[in-house]
């Protein structure tokens, strides 16, 4: 007759077992069916056969607005401190917080504005055909696949 221990260890053994196979399946599963991420400025140089005119003028873009969204990067940082102040020592919504809150959406906003702006300052450098490559990358980015 198995002692009570003996049947435990064992149950126990082939349960870690079988998560720790279960665990490695399903990481590999969701790591097969992860969609692709886009990152629009690799998908530039990668696939739009730019001439090394345009890849210069993009480069010149790229740096302008890496300049742009390091400040207004800085901005959300500085208001989402100052909110974290705010409901700290008042812990209520008050004027303090929902003046951070503006100014942190006010920062999001001219993020969002100026990488619009960024994405079509790039667009008018490209040809006709890289446009309508460019236009399908823009859009899976977004979350949005044309048919």
């Amino acid at each position: 007759m198995k002692s009570p221990w003996r049947t435990f260890l064992t149950m126990l053994l082939v349960t870690v077992v079988a998560a720790g196979v279960a665990s490695w399946a399903g990481v590999r599963y969701g790591l097969s069916h992860a969609p692709e991420e886009v990152d629009l400025d690799v998908a530039v140089h990668r696939d739009l056969n730019l001439t090394s005119d345009q890849d210069r003028q993009i480069h010149a873009l790229e740096t302008a607005f890496a300049a742009q969204r390091a400040d207004l990067q800085a901005e959300m940082r500085a208001a989402n401190k100052d909110l974290a102040q705010a409901i700290t020592r008042h812990h209520a919504y008050d004027a303090d917080a929902q003046q951070a809150v503006g100014r942190l959406h006010a920062a999001m906003s001219r993020l969002q504005e100026k990488t619009i702006e960024h994405v079509l300052a790039i667009r008018a450098l490209l040809t006709p055909s890289q446009a309508l490559e460019f236009d399908r990358k823009v859009a899976k980015a977004l979350g949005f696949e044309p048919s």
